[in-house]
């Protein structure tokens, strides 16, 4: 991590006056969990000295940031909404600055395999894989398909929605019985699934965050699931996953995993704030798996945690990446 040096400049600073709009919401199976982080966030604005305000991503949006200005938003929209550069662009198209990673690397990333394709390229080390719309199996043969990623991949597996968040529709199958069910359910997310080789390990979330001075990677938080897979049910219910940051890693681990966070946020063009998760391996690999450009910032989100465990406050995190967005256009 680049630890803050005494002439960094204090996170908020910057934020008196400022007036800010925090996106969340949407229409999407992530809304709950938005909903959360744009509480969390428009409180640690409040407490920064902020004077902002909740929107939802509707049809009132718009009109409202025209009759009414922002010096910036935040977007704490999770799922296509808030990732998949859409909002991003439309907000482009209106002239409102906005904190976080530009339209197209926010679509890149949206796209788990083109991601996976890009940070690899870029010299870091994923999992291996494969990517195939519904309509594949459907055309040749489920059955015959699935015979094929099995001998190529082995088992056990990861089957995951080749774009979205929030783990859901994630699940680890451990034989071949298993594997069809697998995939049913996790079409119902989307069109696209992405079977990866499963990595035994250590699973690390290893934040970034720009403060003016470079993107820096916060201290890793170390997840530990009850169940073994950090699914939905194990991230939003209490007591079924135990989380430490910094995490118990070697030193040596740690630095590398700090250095594949910037790594990724660079290969793929992103801004601000971002979350890249990983696998450690037994050998002590540390394998890319994704990465999230509007990460939770509910209580329980790895990413304050992370912010916490750096000495930093939130709320004055918050406010200095909003004061960055809203200086470029004053």
């Amino acid at each position: 991590m680049t630890e803050p040096t005494a002439t960094s400049p204090a996170p908020g600073a910057g934020t008196s006056g400022l007036r800010a709009v925090v996106l969340s919401g949407g229409l999407n199976f992530e809304r709950e969990v938005s909903l959360s982080s744009g509480t969390q966030v428009w409180e640690e604005l409040a407490r920064a000295g902020v004077d902002a305000e909740i929107r939802d991503a509707d049809a009132d949006l718009l009109p409202g940031l025209a009759a009414s200005p922002a010096d910036a938003v935040f977007i704490a929209l999770h799922g296509a909404t808030g990732e998949d550069g859409a909002l991003r662009a439309v907000l482009d198209l209106a002239g409102v600055p906005y904190v976080g990673s530009p339209a197209a690397a926010c679509r890149l990333a949206w796209d788990k395999p083109a991601a996976k394709s890009v940070v690899r390229a870029a010299g870091a080390t994923t999992p291996d894989w494969v990517a195939l719309p519904h309509s594949t199996f459907r055309e040749l043969g489920a059955g015959a398909v699935l015979d094929l990623m099995v001998a190529r991949l082995g088992l056990p597996l990861m089957v995951k929605p080749a774009s979205g968040g929030s783990a859901l529709g994630v699940q680890k199958v451990s034989n071949v019985e298993e594997l069809p069910a697998a995939m049913v359910s996790c079409f119902a997310y989307g069109d696209t699934v992405m079977v990866e080789r499963y990595i035994e390990g250590i699973e690390l979330a290893i934040s970034v965050v720009d403060l003016g001075e470079g993107p820096q990677a916060l201290p890793a938080v170390e997840i530990a699931p009850a169940s073994g897979v950090f699914d939905y049910t194990a991230r939003y219910t209490p007591g079924l996953t135990e989380y430490h940051v910094p995490a118990r890693v070697s030193d040596d681990v740690a630095g590398r995993a700090a250095a594949l966070a910037v790594q990724v946020h660079e290969a793929l063009g992103l801004a601000d704030l971002s979350r890249t998760d990983a696998i450690v391996s037994a050998d002590g690999e540390v394998h890319f798996l994704e990465v999230n450009v509007s990460p939770g910032l509910t209580e329980t989100s790895m990413f304050p945690m992370a912010v916490e465990a750096a000495g930093y406050e939130l709320g004055e995190v918050l406010a200095g990446l909003l004061a960055g967005r809203a200086v470029t256009v004053r």
